[in-house]
């Protein structure tokens, strides 16, 4: 046993976990990253975590935050000591029907507050397509969105306050008009309005970097809300009040059909005055079968909400005569809306794996491989159409394939694409597409991340979006929070290279001797490992039912 294994086990009554198991449970999230950890640790309340910041402090080790492990950037591992809030900081605390507000621990899942909500008409506004994993600690951390952003905003938009222990084990409670602000950072900010005023691209979907803009006197200098989107490099969340919306008793769900996903980009923006609940974009590319959709090469899932059935549907028969449609389809029935829109939730699993395609080789099966990295750019929604051309042709420039499905409205766009992150080659292409594609992003107006943070997959390349200037203000406003550099260091600021830490490096290169076939992978049993992109949709918490959980978390 480690001196910091024995410290940790002195100091916190949760689990400590520094057996081989524990640690390769944490060593992936559901990014292209791997880092092993040193140890795990699974706090039982606030004080655990002020203890194992203490041990880990006195150390010099990293300390890391995570809950369902569902972050696609890589910012949920690290090399230190992970933080598992999943295990008994999981709580909902209360919920207030009168303010519409509860409070929530870090590890809650989504959907256990969503149920909560539910009986008094209200529910919490973002809901991206792991709601049944991802937790309230890591959607506030990434700032996620979901599909209903074009109506109910951001995580940020739902934050109140926030309880937060800092790396130094101060406790602060963050909120408007700058409570809870470190010592310096509102002379930060005062002595920087103007580059702050100035330095943001104006658009729904902008999550990366530091929201410092949100600390401006005319936003009511809200530290909560600028801790949002932080990814765990400022402090570490240990509860939250959140704000709840009122639920539409009765929705209605419009399929639009368009061509392709260029004629669908260039109508989402179109489609926001009706003040639709959803604009949900993809392309057939992701739909095993088309059967149960109307005619078309692309769609968007538009949702409509109101007092009363007839009410929802003639909202969505409204924009479907307003928009210039190839088909349509007005579902009402709860049963048949919720089919309709696990085809779109399933979506990021689907990508995974194109027929055809450069990433795997020749007779391998099951198509090729798709990865993350760039899933997650934002556009304003007018430029969405013309970004959505421009992005085809760079990746037919650099002969790559992938199939760009997501928020339309929000002009924010999920793809995963087809790199070869096998090769010393194909790792360089990963490299030359990543820089460009960047650049291309920023030459409309847009936003490397949308909801899915920068992580480690686009820190690197933040100075190209905000320059050089803002990123060093990005660092000293780090400074300020995290002196010693203790929490999720090489994310945010001073960044690991994009093209390190790669999670394939590791898997056997030649044939593995296995019992089952893998017919679907050409017998490649590396090939099968990788099917896991870590979406975490087969980890739940209950013993029995139809899913079916990963063995290793079950273990």
């Amino acid at each position: 046993m480690t001196d910091l294994e024995a410290d940790l086990r002195k100091a916190v009554r949760g689990e400590v976990g520094f057996d081989v198991t524990s640690r390769a449970l944490t060593t992936m999230d559901a990014s292209n990253y791997r880092r092993v950890p040193l140890g795990v640790v699974a706090p039982a309340d606030a004080d655990d975590v002020a203890a194992v910041l203490e041990v880990c402090r006195s150390h010099g080790v990293p300390v890391v935050a995570r809950g369902g492990g569902t972050s696609i950037a890589g910012q949920a591992t690290g090399t230190g000591v992970v933080l598992d809030f999943t295990r008994h900081m999981n709580r909902l605390l209360s919920v207030d029907p009168d303010s519409r507000t509860a409070v929530v621990q870090p590890g809650l899942v989504l959907d256990r507050l969503q149920e909560a909500a539910a009986p008094h008409g209200l529910r919490f506004g973002p809901d991206p397509s792991t709601h049944g994993r991802c937790t309230l600690g890591g959607m506030i951390g990434n700032n996620s969105c979901g599909s209903h952003s074009v109506a109910w905003g951001t995580t940020a938009d739902s934050v109140s306050e926030l309880d937060v222990v800092t790396a130094r084990g101060r406790r602060l409670r963050l909120g408007q008009e700058w409570a809870g602000a470190p010592a310096g950072l509102r002379e930060l900010v005062d002595g920087e309005l103007a580059r702050l005023r100035t330095g943001f691209p104006e658009l729904p979907r902008r999550i990366s970097g530091y929201a410092l803009d949100a600390l401006l006197p005319e936003n009511r200098a809200d530290v909560a809300r600028s801790f949002c989107g932080s990814e765990g490099t400022l402090g570490i969340l240990t509860e939250a009040v959140v704000r709840l919306v009122r639920a539409p008793r009765a929705r209605a769900l419009a399929v639009l059909g368009y061509a392709d996903e260029g004629a669908a980009a260039e109508a989402a923006a179109g489609l926001l005055v009706h003040r639709p609940l959803t604009v949900e974009g993809m392309a057939a590319d992701l739909v095993p079968s088309a059967a149960a959709l109307p005619r078309g090469g692309a769609w968007l899932f538009v949702e409509t909400g109101a007092d009363s059935e007839g009410e929802a549907r003639a909202r969505a028969e409204e924009i479907v005569r307003a928009a210039d449609v190839l088909d349509a389809l007005v579902v009402t029935d709860p049963a048949g809306q919720r089919a309709l829109w696990r085809i779109r939730e399933d979506a990021s699993g689907t990508a995974t794996r194109m027929p055809g395609g450069t990433s795997r080789p020749p007779g391998a099966g099951g198509g090729t491989e798709a990865w993350p990295g760039w899933e997650d750019c934002a556009v304003p929604p007018p430029r969405l159409g013309a970004y959505l051309r421009d992005f085809r042709r760079l990746l037919g420039s650099h002969g790559l394939r992938g199939t760009p499905y997501g928020h339309f409205g929000d002009g924010c766009i999920h793809v995963r694409i087809d790199f070869d992150l096998l090769t010393a080659p194909g790792i360089a292409r990963f490299r030359r597409f990543s820089e460009e594609l960047a650049d291309l992003v920023v030459a409309h107006g847009g936003s490397l991340s949308g909801e899915h943070g920068d992580g480690q997959a686009r820190a690197e390349l933040l100075p190209r979006m905000y320059g050089d200037d803002m990123v060093a203000l990005f660092e000293r406003t780090k400074a300020l929070w995290d002196p010693d550099d203790l929490l999720n260091p090489g994310m945010l600021v001073r960044p690991a290279p994009l093209d390190s830490h790669l999670r394939f490096a590791v898997l056997p290169r030649e044939p593995v001797d296995v019992a089952f076939g893998y017919p679907a992978d050409g017998g490649d049993f590396s090939a099968a490992v990788r099917r896991c992109v870590g979406v975490a949709k087969c980890r739940t918490t209950t013993v029995s039912g139809p899913a079916v959980m990963c063995p290793s978390f079950r273990a």
